[in-house]
């Protein structure tokens, strides 16, 4: 593809700037970076390009294998992750100039497809989040085509971010933006500024950690038997960056807690382990599923067994307490008497049994009901 003089001039201002990023594409898409790379300069802008091309790859990148390969959910993740390693790439610019943009889109190809012709675009940086997503007319364009429609909204999103003005393609299809703009706290949060971000100026007593992506009715299920028990108010609590996952965006955070009735409190935290939870949280007793509970003494988690075992008296230093559910796990249901946990802290785990509470819903299985492919 040769690139007109105003393509250049936008891509040649990019690499000009002060601002760099890191930019993934799968399937798709792929054409934007080798058009970025093609202007000289690139090495000023572009900390790294990654394609993650075949489904395997990206299940690596992500570090799951998401729902669906190409969707907003897939592709903001990707940018998050991206972004997360521009902070660690570049830690001498200022912050606010890194971010990290995510390119998936299923095209034209030589064979007839079932699906829709789309793509998705993302960008995360430290302030906001930022999205394209957009169906195609099947038979309008070549693949050739749809290579350079998707590089053109890939160079006007990242002009954007780089605070110049390119236009956007005008096209008959009707692409969808939506921005994100970060909480203060979001962001102080991200940046590690501050240890946590609540719904409520009480303290946490009674946590539940999840994803809750979705929130069902398993959840609040389980929420209300836990408030029952203890007489605390649960908190819900989303870790922003697991430590087995990567980072969320600022649409999923925004997504997620949304779902939250003002009746419902909600605390986000980047305590990936619960022994960093017990350390944030002292004195606090935490929901979790049995599932959760074989992971938690899972010892390939761990260096060694003895590091597993101090990590575990972190939750007797802080007087952390464990209210386990019932779940089925690799098809069968799974309780607290079917897990082996040692005995220096047996006593803060606390079991509701299938004769108190059985919910085989998850949120797995609801998301792949309404996932796009």
């Amino acid at each position: 593809m040769d690139l007109s003089e105003v393509t250049k001039k936008a891509i040649s201002e990019i690499h000009k700037s002060d601002f760099k990023f890191v930019i993934v594409s799968s399937g798709g898409g792929s054409n934007a970076i080798g058009t970025l790379l093609k202007v000289p300069g690139a090495s000023n802008s572009i900390l790294e390009a990654y394609i993650p091309y075949a489904k395997e790859s990206l299940d690596f990148y992500l570090m799951k294998k998401p729902d669906s390969y190409c969707s907003l959910d897939t592709t903001t993740r990707m940018a998050a992750r991206a972004y997360s390693a521009a902070k660690k790439i570049d830690q001498t610019s200022n912050i606010k100039n890194l971010f990290g943009v995510a390119i998936t889109a299923t095209l034209s190809t030589n064979y007839k497809k079932k699906g829709d012709h789309r793509f998705h675009i993302a960008v995360q940086t430290r302030d906001f989040s930022k999205s394209i997503s957009c169906v195609l007319e099947k038979g309008k364009r070549t693949r050739e085509q749809e290579e350079e429609l998707v590089t053109k909204f890939v160079i006007a999103l990242i002009s954007e971010c780089c605070e110049f003005k390119f236009e956007y393609p005008v096209i008959n299809e009707l692409p969808e933006y939506i921005n994100i703009n970060a909480d203060k706290a979001w962001a102080n949060l991200m940046s590690e500024q501050i240890e946590y971000v609540s719904s409520s100026d009480d303290q946490p007593k009674l946590i539940f950690p999840g994803a809750f992506n979705p929130l069902h009715d398993g959840h609040e299920a389980m929420s209300k038997l836990a408030e029952q028990e203890t007489g605390e108010k649960t908190f819900f609590e989303i870790c922003i960056q697991n430590v087995d996952k990567p980072p969320l965006s600022y649409h999923q955070i925004d997504k997620t807690i949304a779902q939250f009735k003002s009746s419902q409190n909600w605390v986000l935290t980047k305590a990936g382990k619960f022994s960093d939870k017990a350390r944030l949280f002292p004195n606090s007793t935490f929901i979790i599923g049995a599932d959760t509970l074989v992971r938690i003494f899972d010892e390939r988690f761990y260096a060694s067994r003895s590091d597993m075992l101090a990590e575990f008296d972190i939750f007797n230093q802080n007087s952390i307490g464990f209210l386990v559910f019932g779940r089925k796990y690799q098809n069968k249901f799974l309780e607290l008497k079917d897990v082996n946990i040692p005995d220096s802290i047996k006593s803060l785990f606390k079991g509701f049994g299938e004769n108190i509470f059985r919910e085989d819903i998850s949120s797995s299985s609801i998301r792949l009901e309404n996932t796009e492919e």
